[in-house]
């Protein structure tokens, strides 16, 4: 069951399970035009409005599924490596959006990233971490963010608990706007997509990630004459842990309207590098955006903690 491929499938996002899929397909509408969308699942719901996208089931879509059961669905996937090494085949950078705690995400999200990495992908990851109030859940999540993480070059471990508070405090459903998963994705795929004023790609991405050490990313736009409140919007990020004091390597994607100085990029860049490692290696982009006129939106990638 596999949809139209609409592009060259270098980058592709991945949504695994019903949750992941909903961020998928959201993060996909924004950047459609530099991406392909790939959905993993055992609920045929998430394969609805997914026209253009490669869409995977894992197992009979018409019963049980694989709720809670990461063993069923990893079982599943494996059935499907062979249809998974067609779509990877191009893909230079995965981003992979899931959900920790169930079925599909625990058992087949770290299956996704190994595969991809084995076929030369550079592996990004985004995952849920179950809310406090369910230690089951949060006690299956830990084994698989630990296999997802080695699986990965950025495993970023996802706050279900801020996501969700972020989401009340707008008067939005966390599942189906997270703005703040949104907007990284996006950042990410047009930071390699389009071309800038100082232009980034997969290989000044590699070498970041490639430094010994955990690493995680941050998005957060702001007014460009403010950029101590820019870096302290990216602080609030709705990840687990977020201490990027002492990092020893940073990409840094700045993107303002068309008034944007380099005055105020340096001034952001300046907010956002100050409290890594005296010997970090820095690499910065920049591009102008007519949506962002009087703002700047950065993206960061951040290595070495």
């Amino acid at each position: 069951m596999l949809g139209v491929v609409v592009h060259d499938g270098s980058l592709l996002i991945a949504g695994v399970g019903s949750l992941g899929s909903i961020w998928a397909k959201r993060a996909h509408e924004n950047c459609s035009d530099y991406c392909d969308l790939l959905l993993v699942d055992s609920d045929e719901a998430s394969f609805e409005d997914s026209r253009h996208a490669h869409c995977v089931p894992l197992g009979d879509l018409s019963s049980e599924g694989c709720a809670a059961l990461p063993e069923l669905a990893a079982s599943h996937f494996m059935k499907a490596t062979a249809i998974m090494d067609k779509i990877l085949e191009p893909v230079e950078l995965l981003i992979l959006l899931t959900s920790l705690g169930g079925g599909v995400g625990s058992g087949s999200a770290p299956l996704l990233a190994s595969q991809a990495r084995r076929k030369g992908a550079l592996v990004i990851s985004i995952a849920g971490i179950p809310f406090d109030d369910h230690p089951t859940r949060r006690e299956i999540a830990s084994s698989a963010f630990n296999r997802l993480d080695e699986s990965s070059d950025v495993c970023a471990k996802l706050s279900l608990d801020r996501l969700a508070w972020q989401a009340r405090s707008r008067g939005v459903d966390w599942r189906k706007h997270p703005s703040w998963i949104e907007e990284l994705v996006q950042g990410l795929v047009l930071t390699l997509g389009q071309v800038g004023i100082i232009n980034l790609d997969l290989m000044d991405l590699r070498s970041v990630v490639s430094r010994s050490g955990a690493a995680t990313m941050v998005v957060a736009e702001g007014d460009p004459n403010d950029p101590e409140s820019i870096f302290l919007q990216a602080l609030s990020a709705p990840l687990a842990s977020l201490d990027v004091s002492g990092s020893t390597g940073c990409l840094l994607q700045l993107e303002g309207g068309r008034q944007m100085s380099i005055y105020q990029m340096e001034k952001v860049a300046d907010a956002f590098t100050r409290g890594l490692d005296e010997n970090a290696q820095v690499i910065i982009g920049a591009r102008h955006s007519d949506g962002l006129d009087g703002k700047i939106r950065v993206v960061a990638v951040v290595s070495g903690l």
